[in-house]
């Protein structure tokens, strides 16, 4: 981060006190704060007691080989029965746990009960398919009850699963499972996106094609299309599950035992496989559910708007609402099909309550009109929540007034795949609300702001968000690479974690995330590395180089811009830029596809041959340029500066 970008924050005057009903009745007020300050390892002690435990721990933290963490270590439970058999038990089998809406206008309604039988019968299936404990499962699905069903079905035997989001290319998948060993795949026949059936399993047919340990690929019939089989690999879902048991005794794991591997970009081009573990992860994404949300399971209808394929999907849809019995909805498709009123439909339909989206959304929003939203009866609405990338000032005063009727509190969360659960985040019963910020570090987190010399910035000043002490969600390594998990999170500031945002603190002292430092962008709330993109262009025969920059973009946060240089045969034109778009989301999936690709003659790059991303993403942005005195050739920034005029703005 330069100090201009970090000096550049609005003095934003706005507050907005807690709503005196819900503070009056919130599930955590100001006392929280005052207990984690005075005893943090206890706070969370407390919190896993929200779980049930087979083995109750009697140890919380284990920090002797920093930054290796072992949470609640002597402690086992299963996740799949403190996310579904327990509530059952307790007499909760009518209640609703998740409304499904499907994109063609297909819904049904899954209790409990119901939800339970389903996850038994699939992981009896499982079992049928050799899946025992610590094998590796893929997931590749769209966002239908069978997502949740699958994860939880991994979760009751210990079978660590790595959810891929469903718009990822073969070779994306390939990798993924590859990393993982994964020894089944679960996917389908295809999804509904933006009004018409999309396939899924050719994807896979493509990628298992390249995974020697994948055994079986088990189907769920979603859209009825025509599917390729392969007898002997292939198993319909309804085929195998339908004719299970609907009993199955689950067994308790250890709380480190692995829960999940969910991939994220890195700035090597190779992905990431984030670990996360059992105990101290659920209680985290428990207890953050239950206090960011203020939620009420017997009255709230709770309703989270991302993938299962991304983290958010894994802590705010499947673990953090179903650990708390909470009844949510699960909806299929894109907000405006077939119409941009979609999302305040489905709110109208089902009375949802809470309502937690992505400033990319909100700002799409924006754009189409306030007129859409208010056409529809939004009135159960009672808190709103914002996560994926900072919030802008007037898109969340915009979320407030035309989406919360200036009555619901806002909660802007900050947290990443790695960390787990939510980590900045107002209180909706405590905290006096500002426009655009986070604000501060939620009851037991230890967070702050530092500078280059990992000194603490005082208040009005800018930085680096640092984690200084190990929280239960956190992640506790990188799959099968503990060195890439010290140099990449603990490498920067010695003993804390380096989340690679920047960051400024107020003059209240509260929080304001400023946006990425490293060479990973932030496109529509997904991180996604500059190096894979400009990998997948050089792949291109007309491409000889490629340097990737995100420019901001006022609806998607971030948007992918590339300054390519051809080779000596090929010659610009908007036919070719085109077919570049579309190769790289061939190789990457489609929210990997630049918006502007720009031919240059020369990139800046530095005497030692590093590019200098940062003076392209002024040209991007439109800027005046940065310091260029360390190029081996200033005048080529003067060369390509002349050329961004000419270049074409692909929608």
């Amino acid at each position: 981060m330069n100090n201009a970008s970090l000096a550049n924050l609005l003095h934003e005057e706005r507050r907005f006190a807690p709503p005196a009903a819900l503070a009056a009745d919130a599930n955590v007020t100001a006392d929280a704060y005052e207990k984690a300050d005075a005893d943090r390892l206890g706070f969370w002690a407390e919190q896993a007691r929200r779980l049930s435990w087979a083995v109750a721990p009697t140890e919380t933290l284990d920090w002797s080989d920093p930054p290796f963490a072992s949470w609640f270590a002597d402690g086992k439970l299963n996740v799949a029965y403190n996310c579904v058999d327990r509530h059952v038990e307790n007499g909760l089998g009518d209640r609703v746990a998740l409304h499904f809406e499907g994109e063609p206008g297909d819904s049904r309604s899954i209790t409990y009960a119901e939800l339970q039988r389903e996850v038994v019968k699939a992981a009896n299936a499982l079992t049928e398919l050799g899946v025992h404990a610590g094998d590796r499962v893929a997931i590749y699905l769209p966002m239908i009850p069978e997502a949740v069903i699958a994860m939880l079905a991994c979760a009751r035997l210990g079978a660590p699963h790595s959810v891929v989001f469903g718009g990822f290319s073969a070779e994306a998948v390939a990798a993924r499972i590859q990393d993982a060993d994964a020894k089944l795949v679960i996917t389908a026949d295809g999804g509904y996106r933006r009004g018409k059936p999309s396939a899924l399993k050719p994807a896979i047919d493509r990628a298992v094609t390249k995974c020697p340990t994948v055994e079986h690929v088990l189907v769920v019939r979603r859209t009825g299309g025509p599917t390729v089989w392969h007898g002997g690999r292939d198993v319909w879902w309804h085929d195998i599950v339908d004719r299970q048991s609907e009993t199955h005794t689950p067994e308790a794991f250890p709380a480190e035992h692995p829960l999940f591997i969910l991939y994220t970009s890195g700035t090597t081009g190779k992905p990431k496989g984030i670990l996360h573990t059992t105990g101290g992860y659920l209680t985290q994404v428990s207890y953050t559910h239950h206090a960011v949300f203020d939620l009420k399971p017997e009255t709230d209808v709770y309703w989270c708007t991302a993938d299962v394929g991304w983290v958010t999907g894994h802590s705010y849809i499947t673990y953090g609402p179903l650990s708390n019995g909470a009844t949510q909805v699960l909806y299929e498709g894109t907000p405006d099909t077939p119409h941009q009123g979609r999302f305040w439909e489905i709110v109208e339909k089902y009375g949802v309550t809470i309502l937690y989206t992505a400033p990319t959304a909100i700002r799409t929003f924006m754009k189409w009109g306030d007129h859409i939203p208010a056409e529809y009866d939004l009135s159960s609405l009672r808190v709103l929540g914002s996560v994926g990338e900072p919030i802008n000032p007037e898109a969340w005063v915009w979320y407030r007034e035309h989406i919360g009727g200036g009555r619901c509190p806002i909660v802007d969360t900050w947290w990443q795949t790695e960390t787990g659960a939510m980590m900045l985040s107002p209180l909706p019963g405590v905290t006096a609300t500002k426009p655009g910020s986070a604000q501060l570090p939620l009851p037991g987190i230890s967070a702050t702001v530092v500078d280059d010399d990992a000194n603490e910035v005082p208040d009005g000043a800018g930085g680096y968000l640092v984690l200084t002490e190990p929280w239960p969600s956190m992640l506790r390594t990188i799959w099968g690479d503990d060195q890439r998990y010290l140099d990449t999170y603990w490498s920067r500031f010695e003993g804390k974690y380096f989340a690679g945002d920047g960051a400024k603190k107020d003059e209240d002292g509260d929080i304001w995330l400023l946006g990425r430092v490293d060479d990973v962008m932030l496109v529509s709330g997904h991180n996604i590395s500059t190096t894979e993109v400009e990998s997948a262009l050089v792949s291109h025969p007309a491409v000889a180089e490629a340097a990737v920059v995100g420019a901001n973009d006022p609806t998607t946060g971030q948007a992918i811009c590339a300054f390519v240089i051809l080779r000596g045969t090929a010659s610009e034109s908007d036919a070719l830029a085109e077919e570049l778009r579309t190769h790289v989301a061939g190789e990457l999936g489609p929210i990997a596809k630049p918006k502007r690709i720009l031919t240059v003659t020369a990139l800046p790059t530095t005497r030692s041959g590093k590019i200098m991303r940062r003076l392209l993403r002024d040209v991007a942005e439109n800027r005046a340029l940065g310091d260029v005195s360390t190029l081996t050739d200033a005048s080529v920034m003067d060369l390509i500066q002349a050329a961004l005029p000419t270049a074409p703005d692909e929608d």
